[in-house]
Parts: structure tokens; C-alpha cells; sequence
């Protein structure tokens, strides 16, 4: 055997084993890949290439035209009276947004009732193609079964909303670039319509966002108007609470201070005034009662001077420059006269007398001092009291002020918070009067000359594009609905046995060249010496040359594949068949591989064809071979090589013939062949081919031939084969190249150890030689036929 040591299919490892692929080989791959299904990419490409001029011939021509909208952000500088306020650059999101508006249905409907779109055919009936000629068929006819509803909108409504569908089918805005510039893009059948619609809708939007910041304005200003009245009665409340509790507590403002407080103030002065008269009064009678209470009244005396100096009294300084100048005089004189001297004894007495008024007039200004005293002291002593009344009067002030600054704060946050939505309310009824948009139309739509829609080009290049992925795709899905045998790998893979052939596809029609009547052949199934003369006729029996009949008939050759071998031993054909042969002699070493089974996992694989072949090329090299239909289920190889037999192989188990009455032969190759005939169906084909006579017929073959080939029914469908595993040496398996399903014949060898241990090789029959290299992509090549040809083979 060739296989030493192989697994079961159903044995097999299940791990996979990671391999390194070359791009030679990846690229081998892909391009056996598009050879396997060149046929359908390029079927799916025209058909789609097709289908593209179709739709390029059959639709009508559209035309984009494009207007240009910039949002400005900056604002008049007489509007920016806020610097919080102003304008800032705007984000994406912002951009994204005013796009976002410039397709709402508020605008898209604003352009349809003042362009009165809803009558225009061509968005109230839009051709809707192929597929939507479809579709609407199938609603109508879905509307036109089920009860309609009872809240059905009008017919109006529908219009509009079927005039709104294809406005937004049709119109296209996007941002250019990074910048505040937006694009609007319609298309429309005719070109004066498609600029009037994209010009409409800039138009649109500009407006529905001057009455949009109009309407947010308005309502601003209205809301102002109700909370300025709010906040008036609020202030007012609190600046009346105020002056209330101003009341209510006797607390009076002058000039920013409270009366109590201005009170207070004047009487500490009046006070400290009148401490200091008081002071100044009670000095002056202090000296005044010293000087009486000393005595002393000399108006030469310094006190006396003093005292008349310091009170400012004219009486005692005139009374003292009498007596000065008195005193004068009676010195004078007493210094002249004596001091006894009349006169100045009476300037004595006058001196005396004013000494007594200076003394008077010291006691009634003590008098007067001390009347000023007590009026001081009382004025100081009414201030003193007034002082602490109002001291004690403040301190109930103080407590009551801090409620009073609480209501201040309140009236003065009310007042300042009306007269900042006051000024808010000015600034939006300015803005009411002078309403600026932040945007403008920068480039006008204008009436495109070229269509837009549909592009020749771009429609073809996207068919071809989608037939070519299309068509890989159903490509890929066949190739892996692809479970058959193709590759000498996959049975290697699959089976874990050797591809000994590849069996090319033969048609019909050779030329046969069968031996002419009257020919001479061998008899005998060991070449016995004994020789006949062929007679014409189909299935025609060997005479002798007395003219006698004998055994065995004679084969006689069609001109169908089953001849090939024996007409064409120089084609591809008869090699692969010699292949198969080689197979058989290398695993003879032992010289016990004589009989061969010939089988396969279902019927019409060319299992007959190939055992008739082999035996064929066996006998025609000069090998003693014999072809047995062992396949006692259909025997087709009796009924094409021996149509006319009478007797076979089950006669020959119930030893109801020799071999001489059953074997037929073909001349040219002298193969002998052991038909099968059936009056009628078996039943127990399996118990017949299980029996000792069957063994025994066997082992006559296999002593008086060299290769026995049995022609053996298939594995799948009948049993037979499981029974004959002991009579077989070896079996080779057919395998019907692109049709034989790869887990039905694991499956069956599963199934059938006797015949998996004794595999010689699996043969790969009818193959495509030309489709060959599709599959075997990295060593297809090895099969071309300019390489048979170069040795003289032909096919």
C-alpha cells in the first residue's frame, strides 16, 4: 500500500494547523479565485452596467443650482451697547444649528406656499422610478384592502406633506469648509426653477429669523413690561415701608444724618461751653471772695489791679486812678505841707472814702459773680440733662436704625433692579425698531447650464464598482457552497489518502477499432492456445475454424469514452489510467494485490468506466486481467460490454457454468470480462456475494489472472460492498470531480472501514483539465496540456 499510516475521515484532527502562506501563493489564490468565477463576476458586472445605462437613458435630467449664505457676526456698533453683549465668533455647533434651520419645515414650507409647489407636478407627482412604482402599487393596493381610518387626513394635508417629502429629497445644505459660509443646493427639472427654489430659501431664512428675533423681542418685551409694573409696586412698597417706619420710630433724616444724632452733637458742644463759663465764672467770684475775704482793697495793691484789669470794671479803674492820683497829691503836699496838714489830711479822708467804694464795688461784683456762677452752672447742669435724655434716646434710635437700613437695602435693591430691566426694556424696543439679520445672501443662485443628475460617468463607474462587488460576493458564497472535491489537496485534506489520478472528461464520439470479422482471438482465461474466428454482429460468439461455436463471446467496441484506452493509448486519458495501474504495481510488492475493487459513494461517478479502462490498459500492455460487474444491484457494464449474455457470475456461484461459457472478450486487447446477468432483481444481493461460492470464484480469478478488477456497486446507496471487503486486496475510489458532495464520501468511508484500510488512492474522474488550474491554483499549471503534448500525448 502507498499509505502507511493514515486516519479515518471521521478520525481526523480537528484543531487546525496554522500554516504560513506566501504571497505567491495569496496571490495564486486570487487569481484562481476570479478564474473559478470569472463567469459570474462578469455576468454580474454587464447586467449591473446594464442596468446603469438603463437608468441613465430612462431618467430625466436634474439641475442643481447653488446659493451661497454668510452668517456675519458682527453686529452695528450703535446696536453693542452692552460689551457683554456683543457679537462673539461662533462655533461649529452654532453653524451646525442655523443649518439644521435652513432645512425645518418652517422655512421648506414657507418656500412651498409662496412658490405654490404643492401644484407643481413635479413635487406633488414625482416620477418615483422602477422601485417606487413598486412600492406605491403595493400601498395602494395594502390602503385599498384594510378599512381606512377614521381620522384620515384631508387631501390637502396629503399634498402638502407629499410636496414637502420631495423638497427634502431634493435639497442638499452643508457648511463650506471651516467657514460661516453655508451652502444651499437644489435640484430640480428645469434649471430656472432650481435657482428661483435655492434663492427662495435663503430668502426664507433670512426672514424666518428676522421674525423669529422679532417675536423673541416682542414677547421680551412684553415680559419686561409685566415685571418693571411688578417691580414699581415692589419698590414703591418698600421705600413707603421705610418712611413708615421712620415714623413709627421718630427718626428724621436731615441731610443724610438723623435728627437725634444732630441733636446729640449740638449739645455736647453747648455743653463743653458751658462747662468752660461755668469754669470762667467760678474763677472770677473766687478771686473777687479772696480779695474781700483778705481785706485787702489798697488800690495800689496788685490784686486790685488785677481784678480790675482782668473783669474789665471801669467803676474800680476810675475809682483807682482817683485814688492814684489822690495819693499822688497828698504826697506831695504832705511832703510840702506836712503830713498834719489840713489839706492832706482831707486828701486822706478822700482816700479813704474811695478805698471804701473800690471795697463796695468788690462786693457788689461778687455779687454779680456769683449770680453768673449759678446761671452758668444751671445752663450747664439743663445741657448736662438734655445731653443724657438724648444719649438715652439714641441708643432706642441705634436699635431701630438696623431694621431701617433693612428695608433701605430692600428699597434700594427693588430700585436698582427696576431701573436695570428698565433699561432692558428701552434697549428691545430699540431693537424692535431696527432689526438686523446675522446673515446675508454673498452668491445668488443662478440657472445651472450642465444637468447635474445623472452623471454618465458616476453611474457607470458605481455599476461596475457594485457588479464587481456583487459579483465577488456571490462568487465567494458559491466557492464556499462549494463542498465538493476539485483539489488533490482537499482529498488529501479531507480523506487522508493520496490522489493517485486525475481522469480527465472525454467525450463521446471516438472512432472505434474494433477487430474486423473474421478475426482471430485467444481463448481461455490463461491463454490455453485455444483461438476462434469473430463473426459479425453485436455480441457476436466465437466459431472454431471447423465453424463450431464456442465460448467465450466476443466484445464487440462502440465508439463511446469506455474505448478510449484501446483508441487513444497517446491521450491524457489512457495516462491517468496508467497512473492508477503504477498505484496498483508499487503497492504489489508481495505479489498478493491481485484483486483490485473499483467503487465509489454514488452512482453515475464513472466507477464502470474507470474499472473497464484499467482493465483495458492491463490487458492491452500484455497483463492477464479479467473485469468482473460485481455491482449485482445494476450491472452496467454487462449490459454495455454483454447485452446479450446469457449466463455470468451468479451462474458461476451456483456452478451452473465454467468460465469458458461465461467470460467474453475483446479482441484487440484480449480483455476478458465476467458479465453479470439478471433475469430479474435480487433481493439478497449481499448474502450472495457474502457465500463460500462466491469466495471460491474469486479464488480461481486470482489463481489463473494477474489483475482481477471488480466492478463494484457504490458505497452509499446499497451494503454490498461492506461484504465483499474480505475477497478485496485493495479499492480504489472514484470520485466525480466537481459534483461529488466531500461529506458524502467521508461519510461513506466512515461508514466502511474494511474499504478505508485498503485504499489505495482516491481517482478524481471527469475533471475539466482546462478548469483545473481555477482550483488547483499554485500548482494547476502542472497540468497544462502543452506539457503531455511535448511527449506526444494527445487528447
Amino acid at each position: 500500500m502507498l499509505q502507511i499510516s493514515k486516519l479515518r475521515p471521521a478520525e481526523q484532527q480537528s484543531s487546525p494547523v496554522s500554516e504560513f502562506v506566501s504571497p505567491a501563493e495569496l496571490y495564486a489564490n486570487a487569481v484562481g479565485f476570479v478564474q473559478r468565477q470569472y463567469s459570474v463576476i462578469v455576468f454580474v458586472l454587464l447586467l449591473t452596467l446594464v442596468l446603469g445605462t438603463v437608468y441613465i437613458f430612462t431618467s430625466a435630467p436634474r439641475y442643481t443650482a447653488h446659493a451661497i449664505l454668510v452668517i456675519d457676526t458682527h453686529k452695528p456698533q450703535f446696536l453693542q451697547s452692552d460689551p457683554q453683549m456683543s457679537a462673539a465668533p461662533l462655533d461649529s455647533a452654532a453653524v451646525d444649528t442655523q443649518i439644521e434651520i435652513l432645512n425645518s419645515e418652517n422655512v421648506e414650507l414657507s418656500v412651498i406656499k409662496d412658490l405654490h409647489l404643492n401644484e407643481d407636478p413635479e413635487f406633488i407627482s414625482p416620477n418615483a422610478g422602477f422601485l417606487g412604482t413598486i412600492s406605491n402599487l403595493v400601498t395602494g393596493a395594502v390602503n385599498a384592502i384594510l378599512p381606512s381610518a377614521a381620522n384620515e387626513p384631508s387631501a390637502e394635508y396629503l399634498v402638502m406633506q407629499r410636496a414637502l417629502r420631495t423638497f427634502k429629497a431634493h435639497l442638499t445644505v452643508k457648511r463650506i469648509g471651516l467657514t460661516y459660509a453655508i451652502e444651499i443646493d437644489f435640484e430640480s427639472l428645469s434649471p430656472e426653477r432650481a435657482a428661483q427654489i435655492a434663492n427662495a430659501i435663503a430668502d426664507a431664512y433670512v426672514v424666518d429669523a428676522l421674525e423669529a428675533k422679532y417675536q423673541i423681542t416682542r414677547r421680551a418685551a412684553v415680559w419686561l413690561q409685566d415685571r418693571l409694573k411688578e417691580l414699581r409696586e415692589q419698590s414703591s412698597e418698600a421705600e413707603r415701608a421705610v418712611v413708615a417706619y421712620k415714623t413709627k420710630n421718630n427718626i428724621v433724616d436731615t441731610g443724610g444724618a438723623l435728627m437725634n444724632e444732630q441733636q446729640l452733637a449740638e449739645l455736647n458742644s453747648d455743653l463743653i461751653q458751658a462747662r468752660a463759663a461755668t469754669a470762667e465764672s467760678k474763677a472770677r467770684l473766687d478771686r473777687v471772695q479772696q480779695i474781700l475775704l483778705s481785706g485787702d482793697v489798697d488800690p495800689d495793691a496788685a490784686s486790685t489791679a488785677t481784678v480790675a484789669d482782668t473783669l474789665h470794671n471801669d467803676v474800680i479803674t476810675k475809682l483807682r486812678e482817683q485814688y492814684l492820683e489822690i495819693e499822688a497829691r497828698e504826697s506831695l503836699w504832705a511832703a510840702k505841707y506836712g503830713a498834719n496838714h489840713l489839706a492832706v489830711v482831707n486828701l486822706r479822708n478822700q482816700m479813704g472814702e474811695l478805698r471804701r467804694s473800690i471795697y463796695e464795688e468788690l462786693k457788689r461784683t461778687a455779687q454779680t459773680y456769683q449770680s453768673d456762677y449759678e446761671i452758668a452752672k444751671s445752663r450747664e447742669e439743663s445741657i448736662q440733662k438734655s445731653l443724657s435724655q438724648i444719649v438715652s434716646e439714641s441708643q432706642t434710635t441705634n436699635e431701630a436704625q438696623v431694621t431701617l437700613h433693612n428695608l433701605q437695602s430692600n428699597a434700594q435693591t427693588y430700585r436698582a433692579i427696576y431701573d436695570n430691566f428698565l433699561q432692558r426694556y428701552m434697549e428691545s424696543v430699540q431693537q424692535q425698531s431696527f432689526p438686523i439679520s446675522d446673515s446675508r445672501l454673498i452668491t445668488q443662485a443662478t440657472p445651472p447650464l450642465n444637468k447635474s443628475a445623472p452623471k454618465t460617468l458616476l453611474v457607470l463607474a458605481l455599476a461596475a464598482f457594485s457588479g464587481l462587488i456583487v459579483g465577488a460576493g456571490i462568487g465567494f458564497l458559491r466557492d464556499i457552497a462549494d463542498r465538493v472535491f476539485r483539489t488533490t489537496g482537499q482529498v488529501r485534506e479531507h480523506l487522508q489518502v493520496d490522489c493517485i489520478a486525475l481522469v480527465p472528461e472525454v467525450k463521446d464520439g471516438s472512432k472505434s477499432s474494433a477487430p474486423p470479422p473474421g478475426s482471430t482471438v485467444k481463448l481461455g482465461p490463461s491463454g490455453t492456445g485455444k483461438s476462434v474466428r469473430t463473426s459479425p454482429g453485436r455480441g457476436a460468439k466465437a466459431t472454431s475454424k471447423d465453424g463450431k461455436k464456442l465460448s467465450p463471446h466476443i466484445i464487440v467496441r462502440d465508439a463511446s469514452v469506455r474505448w478510449t484506452v484501446a483508441d487513444s493509448p497517446l491521450s491524457r486519458y489512457t495516462e491517468a489510467i496508467r497512473a492508477i495501474k503504477i498505484a496498483i504495481d508499487l503497492a504489489n510488492t508481495d505479489s498478493a494485490n491481485k484483486i483490485i475493487g473499483i467503487t465509489s459513494s454514488l452512482p453515475n461517478e464513472g466507477k464502470s468506466t474507470t474499472s473497464l479502462s484499467l482493465a483495458q490498459l492491463i490487458a492491452h500492455s500484455g497483463g492477464r486481467a479479467v473485469l468482473v460487474d460485481c455491482d449485482l444491484r445494476k450491472p452496467t457494464l454487462s449490459r454495455a460490454l454483454a447485452p446479450d449474455a446469457k449466463a455470468g457470475l451468479l451462474e458461476m456461484v451456483a456452478d451452473k457454468a465454467t468460465f469458458e461459457d461465461v467470460l467474453w472478450v475483446e479482441p484487440t486487447t484480449n480483455l476478458a470480462f465476467l458479465p453479470t446477468v439478471l433475469p430479474s432483481r435480487l433481493v439478497h444481493t449481499s448474502e450472495i456475494l457474502a457465500s463460500d461460492a462466491t469466495r471460491k470464484v474469486f479464488d480461481r480469478l486470482r489463481e489463473a489472472y494477474d489483475y482481477v478488477i471488480v466492478d463494484l456497486s457504490p458505497l452509499a446507496p446499497v451494503v454490498d460492498v461492506r461484504v465483499v471487503t474480505p475477497l478485496i486486496d485493495s479499492f480504489v475510489f472514484v470520485v466525480d470531480w466537481g459534483r461529488t458532495k466531500i461529506d458524502v464520501v467521508t461519510h461513506a468511508l466512515s461508514t466502511t472501514r474494511g474499504v478505508y484500510d485498503n485504499l489505495l488512492g482516491v481517482v478524481l474522474n471527469k475533471v475539466d483539465m482546462n478548469a483545473l488550474g481555477r482550483y488547483e491554483t499554485y500548482h494547476g499549471s502542472y497540468y497544462d496540456s502543452r506539457y503531455y503534448a511535448h511527449y506526444g500525448y494527445t487528447e
